[in-house]
């Protein structure tokens, strides 16, 4: 099964806690601080593997976690980072956070890497916090949550050619003929519903890889039919095969095709009508299509090269495949990667607009922003130092001066995060 779109869970791994230690040496029973750091927590590292061609594995595992830091240990020592967790994805895969649809990552080349999920830092242990006015301070941090989103990830084929055209037009079988490739065929329309690849060899030892991709319909540029799951995949091949039916076996006339799919492409995607294109008159085994065939060659007159063949008989195949090897031969391989290098990103959160915002709850006051929710999760509330730290770092941060323009009252109930809390004026 091909599978080219998919929804996953990433979350990189929390931070290691801080330490409350002090030091316990001969003659020394009370000690300056001594509590080390948390160790830092994995990213989810996203990584380019050409072995793999789809998104199945991805069916059957949607959740990918760092492993967090080590927590800090007495003696000053810090806790270890944990390693990041790296998952393969076949090349062309682009990954999409699934609630803002901002792209996070463009992978296409061998080896390309990108952070999906930055893991969280150390929380900071109590030899951080000492100072000559507090020399030996019961303070420590707890690690950083790790960076938590869904992504959907969507391949679109790398190929070097593209066998696009109406459905029935031959496609499946053409791509059989001339590779070891088997995909489905059968004569009725939408045979194909997902790409295959094939590696095709010319008699002169070149080679390349040929996708046979779902058939277009009119409308498919607004998702009719297979469109969009079809025109994506079109983005990434090089140089477009356009198969035609020149027959007519479906009482559709050849040029009128070749006219509409090259109008469905182009109100995809404009420079798609630039794409290097080739046609392949198929079926000149039938009647009738040496007739069309001149009157498609007039019509189109010189405007893309075209190559009379028959799948079922493989006449013109050969000169066929020696024109796409000789038209990859003159592209650049950067031909498909130009201007959009500048547009891969690793994707980083951006700033909140605002560093909390309070809403009512019937009697309770919800404290909400990521600040002010992930300065809850990274106190250590064991410690009465650490508590008198949060509150007064909330203060410094305007939470109490907006608690009380939104009514709040001495007892009140104040919620951030999963903890309460009672405001105290």
């Amino acid at each position: 099964m091909f599978v080219d779109k998919v929804k996953v869970f990433v979350k990189g791994g929390d931070g290691g806690n801080g330490m409350v230690a002090f030091r316990r040496e001969k003659y020394e029973p009370h000690g300056g601080p001594a509590g080390g750091d948390g160790g830092r927590g994995g990213d989810v590292v996203f990584q380019v593997d050409e072995g793999l061609r789809t998104l199945m594995d991805f069916r059957y595992r949607k959740q990918f976690k760092a492993d967090r830091g080590e927590h800090g240990r007495s003696k000053s020592q810090h806790g270890k980072g944990a390693d990041s967790l790296v998952v393969k994805v076949p090349p062309g895969t682009l990954v999409v956070d699934a609630e803002t649809g901002e792209t996070i990552a463009d992978l296409t080349e061998k080896g390309q890497t990108a952070v999906i999920a930055r893991g969280g830092r150390g929380g900071r242990g109590n030899i951080r916090f000492s100072s000559p006015k507090n020399p030996a301070p019961r303070v420590a941090e707890n690690g950083e949550p790790g960076v938590e989103r869904w992504v959907e990830l969507e391949l679109k084929l790398l190929a070097d050619a593209g066998l696009v055209g109406y459905p029935s037009v031959g496609k499946s079988t053409l791509l059989s003929a001339v590779s070891a490739a088997r995909p489905k065929t059968g004569a009725y329309h939408f045979t194909t519903i997902h790409p295959n690849l094939g590696v095709v060899e010319t008699e002169d030892g070149r080679s390349f890889v040929m996708a046979d991709l779902p058939g277009l319909i009119e409308g498919a540029h607004t998702g009719v039919g297979l469109g969009h799951q079809f025109l994506r995949h079109v983005e990434r091949t090089r140089v477009l095969v356009h198969v035609v039916d020149m027959a007519g076996s479906e009482g559709r006339d050849p040029y009128e095709d070749w006219v509409r799919i090259n109008e469905e492409l182009r109100l995809y995607r404009d420079e798609l009508v630039n794409r290097p294109q080739i046609v392949a008159a198929n079926k000149m085994d039938l009647p009738e299509a040496e007739k069309n065939l001149e009157r498609f060659k007039a019509a189109i007159d010189g405007e893309v090269p075209v190559f009379p063949v028959s799948s079922a008989t493989r006449e013109g195949l050969r000169e066929l495949l020696f024109a796409v090897a000789d038209r990859l031969d003159a592209l650049p391989e950067e031909t498909l990667e130009k201007g959009k290098k500048e547009e891969r990103k690793i994707y980083r959160s951006p700033a909140a607009e605002e560093p909390f915002w309070i809403r009512r709850e019937n009697e309770l006051f919800v404290v909400e922003g990521e600040r002010v929710e992930k300065l809850v999760k990274m106190t250590n509330f064991q410690y009465d130092e650490s508590i008198r730290r949060f509150a007064h770092t909330l203060k410094r941060m305007g939470v109490d001066d907006a608690l009380r323009e939104k009514g709040a009252k001495e007892g009140d109930t104040i919620r951030i995060g999963e903890m309460e809390f009672d405001f105290q004026d």
